[in-house]
C-alpha cells in the first residue's frame, strides 16, 4: 500500500513550523553555559565554564527502524542533533528519530543541559503531540524537569526546552517520554541513561575523602595503577564493583500491530497490546550482534505474514520494495555484543522497557552478580556489609534496571549467548532463532 511521498513531507512540514503567514511561530533556543550561537558545544572562540558543565541537544519526532525479518515498523523516538545550529536543528531533525534513542552517558558532579526540541511528526501530519524526556528513577533539581506532563511542561511543535540536572547519584538509569506514557513508549520513545561515579576520579576513599587504599583511580579517569580497573559501577570504597568492559544492555518488544495502526491511521490496540518483536537496544538477532550502526531502513523487499496471519505485501510503506526510508537517514546505532579477554570483568547495565510483560535474561557458562538495582548500590543501611547476589538468570519488570557484573576468571575462551529464557521471545514475530539473544565473546 502506497500511503504517501515520504520524500515531500519535510519540506512541507519544515514550512509549517518555520512559520507563514497566519500561523503561530515557535523557537529553537538552546540553553548551554558559554555557547553563544545555540549548537550546544564549544567552537570557535566560545569557552565551557567548567570541565564538569556537559551539553546536548536532542529532537523528538519519527522515523522508521527496520525489524530483523526485514518488516520496516513506524516509529517515535530522539534523534541527537548536539552541534547543529539551532536554525537549522527542525530541518535537519526531521526523521532523524533513533531506535533506541541516543544514549546518555554522565559522570557524577556534572551539571547537565539537556535541550529537547520537539520537530513533529512528519509521517503523521495529523498528529500535534507534545513531548517530554523523563529520567526514570532520577532524584532530580526541580519536579519542572521531571518530564510528567502534570507536574512539569511538555514542549508542542517547533518549541524547545532545556533541561537542567544536578547529577549527583551513580547508577543505570533510563529516559523515556512521559506524554501519553504508553503510546509514546511503545513506539519508541525510550533511551540508556547511565552516570558514573566519583570513585572513578578518586580511587576508594573513606568517609572524610581520604584515600584508604582499597582500589586506584579508574584508568577510564587517568589511573596509570597496572592493576586499575577501567571503572566502577559505585562509590563501593572496597573495589568491588570494578568492571574492565562496559555494555549497557535495554531489553524490549514492539507491537508490530501496533505500529502499523499508527502508520495507518487506525485505532490503536492499547488493551491487545503484545511485544511480538522481543529486543536488545532496538535489534533481534542476529542484528544484535552485526557491530556498529546498520544501514538506512528500507521498505520490505518480500511480504510478510503478520502475528494475525495477516499478509502485509512487499512496499508496504511507500509501494516500493526496498526503497529507502527516512530519507537515507540510519536509525538503529546500538549494537549489543561484547567482547573481553578471559579474566577481564564485564559491567552489564540491564534495563527492562517493555510495557506488556516481565523478561528473564540468563547467560549460560557465565555467572552474574547483581551488584546494583535501580540504580542504588546494593549495600546493607549500616553500609558494612555487600548484598551482592551471584545468580544464573535475571528477571525484571519495565522501569527496573540492573548492574551486573561478569567475572570471566577461569571462563574457556569461546562465545556465549546471553538471551531471554522463553523461547518465544528468541523469535523476530513468526522468524525463528533471532529476538532477544546476543553474545559474549571470551577471548
Amino acid at each position: 500500500m502506497k500511503i504517501f511521498k515520504i520524500k515531500l513531507l519535510p519540506a512541507a512540514l519544515l514550512l509549517a513550523l518555520s512559520g507563514g503567514v497566519g500561523t503561530v511561530n515557535a523557537a529553537v533556543f538552546v540553553q548551554c553555559p558559554g555557547d553563544d550561537n545555540g549548537n550546544a558545544i564549544w567552537d570557535e572562540e566560545e569557552v565551557q565554564p567548567a570541565a564538569n558543565t556537559k551539553c546536548m541537544h536532542l529532537i523528538a519526532g519519527d522515523s522508521f527502524a527496520v525489524m530483523s525479518d526485514d518488516n520496516p515498523l513506524y516509529i517515535f523516538g530522539y534523534g541527537d542533533q548536539t552541534g547543529t545550529l539551532a536554525s537549522e536543528v527542525i530541518k535537519e531533525g526531521i526523521l532523524d528519530a533513533e531506535w533506541p534513542g541516543p544514549t546518555v552517558e554522565l559522570e557524577q558532579n556534572d551539571e547537565f543541559y539537556l535541550s529537547l526540541t520537539n520537530v513533529g511528526t512528519v509521517i503523521r501530519p495529523d498528529l500535534f503531540d507534545p513531548h517530554t524526556i523523563h529520567f526514570h528513577g532520577f532524584p532530580n533539581a526541580s519536579a519542572v524537569f521531571d518530564g510528567v506532563p502534570e507536574v512539569s511542561i511538555s514542549i508542542n511543535m517547533g518549541a524547545t526546552l532545556t533541561y537542567y540536572y544536578n547529577v549527583v547519584e551513580p547508577g543505570t538509569y533510563i529516559y523515556h517520554c512521559h506524554v501519553e506514557a504508553t503510546e509514546h513508549m511503545e513506539m519508541g520513545m525510550l533511551a540508556n541513561l547511565y552516570v558514573h561515579p566519583l570513585q572513578d576520579v578518586t580511587g576508594c576513599v573513606d568517609a572524610l575523602g581520604a584515600p584508604n587504599g582499597n582500589c586506584s583511580v579508574a584508568t577510564r579517569k587517568g589511573g596509570t595503577d597496572p592493576g586499575a580497573p577501567t571503572g566502577y559501577t559505585y562509590n563501593d570504597g572496597d573495589g568491588t564493583t570494578a568492571w574492565d568492559v562496559e555494555q549497557p544492555l535495554q531489553v524490549s518488544a514492539f507491537d508490530s500491530e501496533f505500529h502499523d495502526a499508527s502508520l495507518f491511521v487506525q485505532p490503536l490496540p492499547f488493551a491487545a497490546l503484545k511485544g511480538d518483536y522481543p529486543q536488545i537496544n532496538g535489534r533481534g538477532y542476529p542484528d544484535t550482534i552485526n557491530p556498529g550502526i546498520m544501514p538506512p531502513p528500507a521498505d520490505n523487499w518480500a511480504s510478510i505474514v503478520g502475528a494475525d496471519g495477516e499478509i502485509h505485501p512487499a512496499g508496504k510503506v511507500t509501494g516500493n520494495p526496498g526503497e529507502t526510508l527516512n530519507n537515507d537517514t540510519p536509525t538503529q546505532l546500538l549494537d549489543s555484543n561484547a567482547t573481553v579477554t578471559a579474566g577481564q570483568t564485564l559491567l552489564l547495565r540491564l534495563s527492562n522497557v517493555g510495557l506488556d510483560r516481565f523478561y528473564t535474561l540468563t547467560a549460560p557458562g557465565l555467572t552474574m552478580k547483581i551488584v546494583g538495582t535501580g540504580a542504588r548500590h546494593m549495600r546493607n543501611a549500616a553500609g558494612d556489609k555487600n548484598l551482592y547476589r551471584e545468580v544464573a538468570s535475571v528477571n525484571f519488570g519495565g522501569g527496573e534496571t540492573h548492574d551486573v557484573l561478569v567475572d570471566t576468571t577461569g571462563v574457556a575462551p569461546g562465545t556465549y549467548f546471553l538471551h531471554a529464557t522463553e523461547l518465544h521471545q528468541m523469535s523476530n514475530l513468526t522468524q525463528l532463532d533471532g529476538g532477544m539473544m546476543t553474545e559474549i565473546v571470551v577471548q
